[in-house]
This record gives structure tokens, C-alpha cells and sequence, in this order.
């Protein structure tokens, strides 16, 4: 049964700060006869003929069928009781909403901004997949914004590491390039690039494009000189829930910061203060890992891009330090939503839509090529940071994300990439050349259901070669075997990452 399929010992937590556990969770205790079972299957495949059992269901017995349309990233899980449904329905619908700024004739859609970057939350993530950056004048930037600091600060809970910055006294934490009505924006992402041409092994030449980001327009004043840009586009929001599932202590037991092994992959747990929680907590989500958990991820989104108040977030300005946004018109009113502008019942329901969207099977798991394709992402050591397999927490009352052995290839580990992907902007404890490992399922999905094949945090990459030729850093050695492939291997690794 893949519904309770596996479950992993509770192991020892590291003197990493305080609140490094599953807190946000409703886990059942596990029991250790549990562990022999689960490192069998945990262990990396030795038999490449064939697919490995149940590799085909990446998200367990929450999977769902591959559809070729548009919606393969907006089906819920497969897994989910009837008397769930609803809860998901809403929050589709919430996820979806367009918000207006205030004073409306509605009180159920007001609060926008006043400055903000997207309306909806769908206007960002489309159709629940991937954002891409703007390819030229008339492209919109909707689902890519710049993230902001200066540095300074301070280290808000004795976090170890901690790289303190702070957010910009006039712009904030990240640049809102929309206004309401009688305001404006603070100003203009723009992106030029430069062609970065790459020689592989057999001849080959790959033109890889080096993006430089800039602010166009600024409407608050002079940008100082030491302020620090960080592109992200929206990623796809498949599979949350289980890697929310992911026990801490598999998280924090896979790192080695200090390359103890000798395998050149030296990765890092990140420590982020949790608003809810209000201890320092193990970071999962962003592509720094700059969230602990979707709940705060979500109310940050709201804040941060839309300007909306919500229980975590308060402020009904959300990122917008100027005296013209906190003396606005909000869309707090007493006795209307908890007096906020996304209440509990609203950002609970987000937050369940979130956590439940299905992660699509695996196609062609028994293709030779596509087997060819994994063994060698093993053997180039790919999975060094792209741990394929994991087993979730046993939950209580979260069965969609109870016990399941999922296929999501990442450690959620912090990761150094090198000079040619860093942003130079410290987040918590991730440096400006470390990012998040993302996962990788449902990667070869991308054009289909987001209309392109752009790929890393910026959309730099236009197709999954050009992604893997950016790797650097701890990433340096795979990215050169990979280019060092003769053109039959190098196209069946592309096509093992196209069937995930």
C-alpha cells in the first residue's frame, strides 16, 4: 500500500538553534522497527535495466495522472477524501481571486497594495506552474519581481551564520512595480543580457545568456549604491504538502557542511525566524529556503505582492515602508474578515489548496534512454544534491501527505553554485552564491503547462542543457562531466529529466 508505505526514525537534531523540528506539523510518533525498512528503500539503485518499484508514483498515493493539457499542475491529490474537496475548491478560488485597491464598492476584494505586484495569486504562478522573465517591451513582469536589501541589521534570534541585511528604508524588501490609483509605482525591473558562449566535449556550442538587472523609473527617491537585487520568478506549486511532510531530522541529517565525505557537495541547513511560531525553524520554502512553512510562505505572498493584511502579517501596507501607503485607504474594516484583508478562514484555505496540489507521474520510467538518462545522473553524482527519494512524516488528519514515499529530487539543502549563478545577496544563512535545491519533479512539464522552458531562479536558462551548464560551485564537477558527454548520453540525461 502506498498509503503508509515507509516511515523514518526520529534521529538526533544537531545544536543548530532551537526549533528545529516538525512543530508545524500534526506527526505521529514513529517507531524505530520502522527505520530497517525504510533505509532499504532510501538506498540509491544499483540495477539501471529497469525502474525502481513505485518510481513511477513521484508523489506516492497522492500522484495523479499525467494529463497533456495546460492543467497537469492544478489537479488535487489523488489521495484526498471526498470531504476534503471543498477545502481545496475554495482555496482554488481564493488562488485565483483578483483583488482591488480600497475604497471599493465591495468589501469581500478590497486591500490591494497600495503598491503591489500581481492581483491574483494565479497571476504569478499561471495555471499553478512556472514564471519566466519579461522577453521584450510588450512581455509583462508579472510573475518575476526584484527582491531588495542593504546590508546590516541584525540577527533577529541568535541564529549561527546569520548574514544579516535589512530592507531598504524607502523601497522596502522587494521592488513593487504597480500602483493603485493616486500612487506611484517604485519603479521598473529591467534585464538586459549578455551572450556567454560554451564549448562542450564533442564540439558543441551552447550560448548561455548572462542576465544583468537593473531599476528603471525609481518613484521614491535616489537607489543608494550598496543596495542588493535579487531576481525570482514564480516557481511551479506542485508537491508542497510532501515536502512540508519531509521530516526535519532527514533534512538536517543529510547535510554536511563541512564535506565530511569528500564528495566536493557540502551542503547547509537553513535557519529562518517563524512568524507563527515564533522560534527559529528549518527553512524549506523559496529559493533560499527563506520560509519554514507554506502557511508563511503563503502570508508573505500575500504581504509582500499584493499589500494584503493577514494574520501573520498584520500591516494592511505589506511592503511599503512610504508614509503615502500606511496613510491610505485599506481594506480593513472592524467586524468584516477579522478586521483584515485576508483573514484566518481565507489564508487556511490558501494554504490547503497549496499544500494539496498533485504532482503528475512519471512518463517513460522503463524507457532505455530514460535509464540510460538516470544512470548517469547518478554516476555524475547529480543526486548528490538532488536526493531522488524521500519518505514523509505520519501525519494525523493530512493523509494526502501521511507516510508516502515520494520522488522529489532535491535535500532542500542550501548549496554554494558559484560565482556564475550568485546573486550576491545574503538571505538568513544562505550566502550570496548559495541557493535552495530545487526539486525537480514535474520539471519536463514545463512547457506544457507554463507555454515555455525557461528554468533557475531568474528564467536565465531556456531549456534544461543551458540550466545544468550554469551549475557551478559545489555543482562544478557534475556540470563538467555532463559537458564532457558524448551527444547519445547527453541526450538521454535530457530525456531522464524530461520524464520526472
Amino acid at each position: 500500500m502506498l498509503r503508509a508505505l515507509l516511515i523514518l526514525p526520529v534521529l538526533a537534531l544537531p545544536a543548530l538553534g532551537q526549533g528545529l523540528d516538525d512543530r508545524h506539523l500534526p506527526v505521529i510518533p514513529r517507531t524505530a522497527a520502522e527505520a530497517a525498512r525504510v533505509a532499504a528503500i532510501l538506498a540509491p539503485p544499483s540495477d539501471f535495466t529497469k525502474p525502481e518499484t513505485f518510481e513511477a508514483k513521484s508523489a506516492g498515493a497522492a500522484t495523479v495522472r499525467a494529463r497533456a493539457t495546460t492543467d497537469a499542475f492544478s489537479q488535487l491529490s489523488a489521495n484526498m477524501p471526498f470531504e476534503h474537496e471543498m477545502d481545496f475548491k475554495l482555496g482554488n478560488a481564493l488562488f485565483r481571486k483578483t483583488w482591488v485597491a480600497s475604497p471599493a464598492s465591495t468589501l469581500a476584494s478590497d486591500g490591494l497594495g497600495p503598491l503591489y505586484n500581481a492581483r491574483a495569486c494565479q497571476d504569478c504562478h499561471l495555471k499553478d506552474g512556472r514564471g519566466h522573465p519579461p522577453e521584450g517591451p510588450g512581455d509583462g513582469r508579472v510573475s518575476m519581481f526584484l527582491r531588495l536589501s542593504l546590508p546590516g541589521g541584525t540577527d533577529p534570534d541568535g541564529i549561527s551564520e546569520w548574514l544579516a541585511t535589512q530592507a531598504d528604508p524607502a523601497y522596502g524588501g522587494q521592488l513593487q512595480d504597480l500602483a493603485a490609483p493616486g500612487h506611484a509605482a517604485e519603479g521598473q525591473m529591467t534585464v538586459s543580457y549578455t551572450d556567454l558562449p560554451v564549448t562542450l566535449g564533442d564540439g558543441t556550442t551552447v550560448t548561455l545568456r548572462a542576465p544583468t538587472y537593473g531599476i528603471a523609473d525609481a518613484g521614491y527617491g535616489a537607489l543608494p549604491p550598496a543596495l542588493q537585487l535579487s531576481p525570482r520568478v514564480a516557481p511551479q506549486m506542485i508537491g508542497l504538502g510532501l515536502l512540508e511532510a519531509i521530516p526535519a531530522a532527514d533534512i538536517v541529517a543529510r547535510a554536511d557542511p563541512g564535506d565530511a565525505d569528500g564528495d566536493g557537495v557540502s551542503g547547509r541547513v537553513q535557519i529562518v525566524p517563524s512568524v507563527e511560531y515564533g522560534v527559529p525553524m528549518l527553512g524549506r520554502f523559496g529559493f533560499k529556503a527563506g520560509a519554514p512553512t507554506i502557511r508563511e510562505q503563503s502570508a508573505g505572498a500575500f504581504s509582500g505582492d499584493m499589500g494584503l493584511s493577514t494574520p501573520l502579517h498584520p500591516d494592511p501596507w505589506g511592503d511599503c515602508p512610504q508614509t503615502t501607503c500606511i496613510d491610505a485607504p485599506h481594506g480593513q474594516e472592524p467586524g468584516v474578515r477579522d478586521g483584515l484583508e485576508v483573514d484566518r478562514a481565507s489564508l487556511d484555505l490558501v494554504t490547503f489548496y497549496s499544500r494539496n496540489l498533485g504532482v503528475p507521474e512519471r512518463r517513460k520510467v522503463d524507457d532505455p534512454q530514460v535509464l540510460r538518462g538516470k544512470e548517469l545522473f547518478h554516476d555524475m553524482n547529480c543526486s548528490g544534491c538532488h536526493t531522488p527519494k524521500h519518505v514523509t512524516n505520519r501525519l494525523k488528519d493530512q493523509p494526502e501527505q501521511s507516510f508516502q514515499l515520494i520522488w522529489p529530487y532535491t535535500d532542500l539543502l542550501l548549496h554554494d553554485m558559484g560565482p556564475g549563478l550568485a546573486d550576491n545577496r545574503p538571505e538568513g544563512r544562505a550566502t550570496g552564491s548559495e541557493w535552495k535545491t530545487p526539486p525537480l519533479w514535474g520539471v519536463g512539464l514545463t512547457q506544457q503547462v507554463s507555454g515555455h522552458t525557461q528554468y533557475l531562479h531568474d528564467g536565465r536558462a531556456r531549456n534544461l542543457l543551458e540550466a545544468i551548464l550554469w551549475h557551478g560551485g559545489e555543482a562544478q564537477a557534475a556540470r563538467d562531466a555532463v559537458a564532457a558527454l558524448p551527444k547519445p548520453d547527453r541526450d538521454a540525461l535530457i530525456a531522464f529529466l524530461e520524464s520526472l
